[in-house]
């Protein structure tokens, strides 16, 4: 059993599973293929993924693949609390350039569906944070592309100031919106 709830771009879920606790802890499906199709979201995931960051303020993103590579992902974390962000890129879509910014932890138990044609990021809120992925597509280093986070046309509030956000070189360098090529229609 899960709940989904639209965000302001449709397209962007979060997803909650049930989770059943008592004195020893909690039991949670995290997954589950026959409750998420049930619920709209018929995905075939075929990698997860598992990062830590230590540092509060540790700022992955923003990227996304393109064709054949392109991914859907479904986001959640295991340890820590986040801001996890989607931007969409798909340039007829009606909301291309704007975002949703959901925040996910270990407490709260949300996931945030990212679909293909979204650029994602997230930057965490505390630290040792431990965010898992899954994903549609397996990664494909010449389909791996970004888009800047700070873009002042995205408008995104990381919550934290610029000084105390901790990136990758290859995250500081990515192309603005206006500057990118454009993979998704």
């Amino acid at each position: 059993m899960l709940s989904v709830e639209e965000t302001a771009i449709p397209a962007v879920k979060i997803v909650t599973p049930k989770r059943h606790g008592d004195h020893r802890g909690f039991f949670s499906e995290v997954y589950k293929q026959s409750d998420m199709a049930e619920a709209g979201i018929d995905l075939v995931f075929v990698q997860d993924n598992h990062s830590l960051s230590a540092q509060v303020g540790t700022l992955r993103g923003l990227h996304f693949q393109s064709a054949p590579f392109a991914q859907d992902k479904l986001v959640r974390v295991a340890r820590g609390r986040i801001l996890d962000v989607a931007v969409d890129i798909r340039t007829s879509s009606p909301t291309f350039g704007r975002h949703v910014a959901v925040e996910l932890s270990a407490e709260n138990w949300k996931q945030l569906l990212v679909p293909i044609g979204f650029a994602h990021g997230f930057v965490t809120l505390e630290p040792d944070t431990e965010v898992l992925y899954k994903v549609t597509a397996p990664y494909g280093p010449d389909n791996d592309h970004g888009l800047a986070f700070d873009d002042p046309a995205l408008g995104i509030d990381w919550g934290l100031p610029a000084d105390r956000l901790v990136l990758s070189d290859k995250d500081r360098k990515h192309p603005r919106l206006a500057e990118m090529l454009r993979y998704f229609d």
